[in-house]
């Protein structure tokens, strides 16, 4: 099994000016310690669960990019970008361009977009949950034709391009693996057993295993109806360690768990990673201990 490590919370003694050398230092940490991926939030504002609105909140891509630029191995991506956010042919090009100069290192983390009140207060048009599903299937299939290096118009109920030119292309092949975020059975999971290289799912609560084991019986389905392989499919879950009360033991037993679902990636985002310790017991104890599951 692989870790990764998600990064939502910017808020780190010393304020704003320390953001840029403790973040420095969180990912090059992560990246010596065998962390497999580093994610962030594509918000612009902190959400719920987290912190406060008024937060510290980085863009995702420049942040993406600046951690592409100090480090060497490990995979970078959003959980998850919001399909509203940007036009689809400009964020593929983003995508690519991180790709590209983090050499062949980006993930292509994508959703239906869920934060309106961030999305109405910077002046994003938020569609009706219909409309934003329709919106993320055509990103995809233009994600998918601009990466395939064809070039003839796209023409979608939302989204017409006129040219799909991209270039240069991603590094990684047959392009940067994409990754839908999302539970939600009838929509989500279909798209992702269609169009997606991996899924993302919240291994949190008691019930855990039920949950993410229906989940998959859910995925499975679909990729039968679709013809897929469900095996092709990286299964990724998302969880919160907090150092205070659980200890190294508890992430592998649960980690020995997820991998028998089936997961292949176990991605935490960490209370008091400022202090860098947390990453020190994942480094010490944890990724060695699950290397093998």
């Amino acid at each position: 099994m692989r870790i990764g490590l998600q990064v939502p919370s910017f808020t780190y003694p010393g304020g704003d000016e320390a953001i840029r050398s403790t973040f420095t230092e969180i990912a090059k940490q992560a990246d010596t310690a065998g962390f497999y991926s580093l994610w962030v939030m594509d918000h612009f504002f902190q959400i719920r669960g987290i912190g406060q609105p008024e937060e510290p909140m980085l863009e995702g891509y420049t942040t993406l990019g600046y951690a592409a630029g100090i480090t060497q191995r490990i995979k970078l991506g959003t959980m998850v970008t919001g399909v509203v956010y940007r036009y689809p042919g400009i964020l593929i090009k983003t995508a690519t361009t991180l790709d590209v100069l983090s050499g062949g290192r980006a993930y292509f983390g994508i959703g239906a977009a869920w934060n309106e009140d961030e999305s109405r207060a910077l002046g994003v048009p938020f569609p009706p949950v219909k409309e934003r599903f329709e919106r993320l299937e055509e990103t995809l299939q233009i994600a998918l034709q601009m990466w395939s290096g064809r070039t003839e118009p796209y023409e979608g109920k939302h989204a017409q391009l006129g040219r799909t030119l991209n270039s240069p292309q991603a590094i990684s092949k047959p392009h940067p693996p994409i990754l839908i975020g999302g539970s939600g059975e009838q929509k989500t999971l279909r798209l992702v057993a269609q169009y997606a290289d991996a899924c993302n799912l919240f291994a949190r609560g008691d019930d855990y295993e039920s949950n993410l084991r229906h989940k998959l019986d859910v995925l499975k389905g679909h990729c039968e109806r679709l013809g897929r392989n469900y095996d092709d499919i990286e299964k990724t879950t998302l969880d919160t360690f907090d150092y205070s009360n659980m200890s190294a033991n508890d992430v592998i037993e649960k980690c020995r768990k997820l991998a028998a679902l089936g997961f292949t990636d176990a991605i935490y985002n960490m209370r008091g990673i400022a202090t860098m310790q947390p990453l020190d017991i994942f480094e010490r104890e944890v990724i060695p201990a699950v290397r093998e599951f």
